[in-house]
């Protein structure tokens, strides 16, 4: 069962979404308040931990999924000269991180 709430940190509303009493709050709402802002998402993105949990859902959820392009980002994943944006996550895999996302912005809408 989905339940939505919002809940306030220090004067920030944070939404937070329950499935079968599991909590996801919205990273979006966070990063607002902090120097980076929406940066530190673009950062979240790029780290490498972030980016094998990614390609494991996707491997699992996505049929179209582009595994060998995924090994090749693997192996970029940490060097500094590393970055990658979602738009070009979905391009280069055809990664499902926007159904993702859209998914979640519906979740938090309900």
């Amino acid at each position: 069962m989905l339940k939505k709430k919002i809940i306030d940190v220090k004067g920030t509303a944070i939404n937070v979404i329950s499935v079968n009493e599991i909590d996801f709050i919205s990273l979006t709402d966070v990063t607002p308040n902090f120097n980076e802002g929406s940066g530190l998402i673009g950062k979240w993105v790029t780290n490498k931990n972030t980016l094998e949990y990614i390609g494991v859902w996707e491997k699992i959820n996505n049929t179209n999924f582009n595994y060998p392009v995924f090994g090749v980002i693997e192996k970029e994943v940490g060097t500094n000269r590393f970055i990658i944006s979602v738009g070009q996550w979905i391009n280069r895999t055809k990664g499902e991180i926007d159904e993702i996302l859209k998914f979640t912005k519906k979740l938090i809408a309900a």
